[in-house]
């Protein structure tokens, strides 16, 4: 890969390499949110809007992400075995209103640029990251470990920061 690549090329000319590399892993997209369709109803001003749609976060994870490291221990088979886990790709980056704004594949969708915690700006490191608390470690619980029907009793507000 060559340096800082996302700042010559555009998301749809990178390889799949550069593609992989711009994951930031914080985890985020690891979180399980939902999506309320009611345009009668007012949003709140920290939740995300995609036409008449909230998107609300929780702090409840998957199960097989790795909340120290933020990285699925299942990656390779993550959609066959999570059917509802949604891989980012070229042709689906414009439906990623779900995404946090900390996010590096919108910011960079939305002319943002990375943010000066990413690991590709901190020689691959994430520590960075973490210190920034951008990151879900230390933020979350997992699915298997909550009632599920009380979700609601989980929304964060957290993944919505987005510092530079």
């Amino acid at each position: 890969m060559t340096d800082r690549f996302w700042e010559t090329k555009t998301l749809e000319q990178m390889t799949d390499k550069e593609w992989e590399a711009l994951c930031d892993g914080c985890g985020k997209c690891c979180l399980h949110k939902f999506i309320e369709d009611d345009s009668a109803e007012e949003a709140a001003p920290t939740d995300q809007l995609h036409g008449d749609e909230q998107v609300h976060y929780t702090n409840i994870v998957c199960s097989y992400l790795n909340t120290r490291t933020c990285e699925c221990t299942e990656y390779e088979n993550r959609t066959t075995l999570v059917p509802d886990c949604v891989k980012l790709t070229k042709a689906n980056l414009k439906d990623i209103f779900f995404m946090p704004t900390s996010c590096s594949y919108r910011r960079l969708y939305e002319n943002r640029g990375l943010p000066s915690w990413h690991p590709l700006l901190n020689q691959g490191k994430k520590s960075k990251m973490h210190q920034q608390k951008m990151s879900v470690r230390g933020k979350t619980v997992y699915e298997c470990d909550v009632d599920l029907d009380h979700f609601e009793d989980y929304i964060a507000l957290w993944p919505l920061e987005d510092l530079d």
